[in-house]
């Protein structure tokens, strides 16, 4: 019998190629045929799971998408002892990329962001994801309000935004060098206290 081929394992091998490539190089570094090499498989694998190198892209975003998309969602997993405003830091750290573990990831990340300027494909999932990311933000800073004592005048849709441009703001400035992952971190958790210490300040 012919050997069976894992369609979407092999999609996902040509994904981590186009980002381990998108890493070193930058998206304008990354051609068909350097995948398919990097893979380790022949162009017309390539070809025959991408009609277009686009379509490649766009896959290997989600791709990047999903696995901080997964990381988020275990942060949300709480315990009974985490609260709302302390899942909501966690979730926050993991957007922003701030460990070094994470940096290679943060560089590819930046390298779509980058492409999706002059891409209506990729600027559209990227909507997605960052939509996604902003009503989990609000669902939890809405859950932190109704824990708090006295009025919380906070509007969740607002300091979701917030925190999700703060977050990925960092992200760039991690990676540029301007502040270190520390400094980063304490930035964006000064932040998030300010919201549950003050929350009717300036409102």
């Amino acid at each position: 019998m012919p050997r069976q081929v894992d369609h979407e394992g092999r999609r996902r091998l040509i994904a981590e190629a186009v980002c381990r490539l998108a890493d070193e190089r930058g998206l304008e570094g990354v051609t068909l045929r350097d995948v398919a090499a990097r893979a380790e498989v022949s162009m017309g694998a390539v070809q025959r799971c991408f009609a277009t190198k686009e379509e490649m892209l766009l896959f290997a975003l989600g791709y990047v998408g999903e696995a901080i998309g997964e990381r988020v969602r275990a942060r949300l997993v709480r315990s009974p002892a985490q609260s709302a405003a302390s899942a909501l830091g966690h979730a926050a750290t993991e957007v922003a990329l701030l460990r070094e573990e994470h940096r290679a990831e943060a560089r590819v990340w930046l390298a779509f962001v980058a492409q999706a300027a002059v891409s209506a494909p990729l600027a559209e999932t990227l909507r997605a994801n960052y939509t996604a990311l902003h009503a989990a933000f609000a669902r939890l800073i809405a859950e932190a309000c109704e824990g708090a004592d006295g009025p919380a005048p906070l509007d969740p849709q607002r300091e979701a935004r917030a925190v999700l441009a703060l977050a990925d703001g960092l992200t760039t400035h991690v990676l540029i060098g301007h502040l270190g992952p520390r400094e980063a971190e304490e930035v964006l958790h000064a932040h998030l206290r300010g919201l549950w210490e003050g929350p009717a300040a300036g409102r």
